[in-house]
């Protein structure tokens, strides 16, 4: 929990995130061809499995099963997707800043509530980024795809500086909240960018010559035109 903040607001914030990375998912699972069941799975595994590994990994009892509204926030993204694929196409510029929001909200609740169970530095930044990120890359896993944000985007980076704000508040003794605000904002606006101009991370100098031969297109985590390869 983000000190200061009104508990309310914070649940429903991360309610509203939990349902955007469910679209998130569903929308691959559509695109892959998945059943309703399939599509629903992958929905619930974007949209939860980034703070159940956080909670896991902390050692506490997740908290997304101890509510049952993330479920249904989660369950209802995928019905949403299965339901509704075409229409929200249309709107995915939309959904791109709403999953940018989502991004940077759990990145900044996860450092913190990291924080409160009294990790190291490192190890909450690291694990404000899981929360942010770990959706998306099981995403892939089940897809049989590398992971979007080991190769494409500017994803799991701004995830980790706005978790980086938190804890390095946390760690100069503040509890002003303007700093989760701040991390928030850096990782939201990182991101926008990222997406606005297409910015990536370098690979490796010999890989490069290869990397402006690829014909496949624009890359992303939710790439639109290319229903097997979704990035």
């Amino acid at each position: 929990m983000v000190k200061g903040f009104d508990p309310t607001l914070i649940l429903w914030l991360n309610l509203i995130g939990t349902f955007v990375f469910g679209l998130s998912g569903g929308l691959a699972a559509v695109r892959a061809r998945f059943d309703l069941f399939g599509v629903l799975v992958l929905a619930l595994v974007v949209a939860l499995a980034g703070g159940i590994t956080r909670d896991l990994l902390i050692g506490t009892p997740p908290a997304t099963f101890r509510d049952w509204r993330y479920l249904a926030a989660a369950g209802a993204a995928g019905l949403a997707t299965f339901a509704a694929r075409p229409i929200l196409e249309r709107i995915w510029n939309v959904i791109q800043v709403l999953d940018a929001a989502g991004l940077a909200l759990f990145c900044v609740t996860g450092a913190a509530k990291a924080v409160e169970f009294r990790l190291g530095p490192a190890q909450a930044i690291i694990l404000g980024a899981i929360t942010a990120i770990g959706g998306g890359m099981l995403r892939d896993v089940l897809l049989r795809q590398i992971p979007t944000v080991l190769q494409h985007d500017l994803y799991a980076v701004p995830a980790l500086a706005g978790a980086a704000v938190v804890v390095a508040a946390h760690a100069a003794g503040s509890n002003s909240l303007a700093f989760p605000l701040v991390g928030f904002a850096l990782c939201f606006a990182t991101r926008l960018v990222g997406l606005r101009f297409n910015i990536q991370l370098p690979i490796a100098p010999s890989e490069r010559h290869a990397k402006s031969g690829d014909t496949e297109g624009p890359r992303g985590p939710y790439k639109q035109d290319d229903d097997r390869k979704l990035g």
